[in-house]
Order: structure tokens, then sequence, then C-alpha cells
């Protein structure tokens, strides 16, 4: 249950969605605890720079999916029943993102 002053909004999945969501994350788990492994062991810098920028390039490849994803789905439901205010949380996220 939400507390009254909380905005706290969920999303309902469905099953396809929420497997590749949960299959990118898994594999940007096991890049970072990768990139752990290779500071214990001392590895050199720049091959632990290059595994940092995949898992960078991963989180952003995982972003891409969600927002796209929540532009057709919350998004145009939201504005189909004429609750504008959601374009301008779009726009606010979009902006958090591209900082």
């Amino acid at each position: 249950m939400a507390c009254e002053h909380c905005a706290a909004k969920t999303k309902k999945r469905g099953e396809e969605e929420y497997k590749r969501l949960l299959n990118r994350l898994s594999r940007i788990e096991g890049q970072i605890r990768g990139i752990r492994k290779m500071v214990e062991s001392d590895a050199y810098c720049t091959d632990i720079l290059i595994q940092v920028s995949a898992v960078t390039a991963a989180l952003n490849a995982f972003n891409k999916e969600l927002l796209s994803n929540h532009i057709h789905t919350c998004v145009a439901d939201d504005i189909r029943q004429g609750k504008d205010e959601t374009i301008d949380e779009l726009c606010d996220t979009l902006q958090k993102l591209m900082k």
C-alpha cells in the first residue's frame, strides 16, 4: 500500500517483457562480477576500462528497451486517457537520462 503523500506507481509487465528485462539484468550482474574479479586479481587498467565500457553499453541497451516499452504502454495509455502530465514526466525522465 502506498502512503498518501507518495505517488508510488507500478506496472504489471507481460511475461516476455519481464523475461527480457531480467535476462539483460542478469547478464549485466555477471559483467559487474567479472569486473570485480578483474580488480581483485590486479588486471591491467585498460582491460578493466574496456569491460566497464561494455557494462555501460549494456545498461544503455536496458534503458532503451525499458523506455521504449514505457512510451508504448504507460505514456500512450495515459495520453489516450487525457493525462497530459505524463508528457511532463516523460520529459523530466529523458532529461535525467541524458545527464
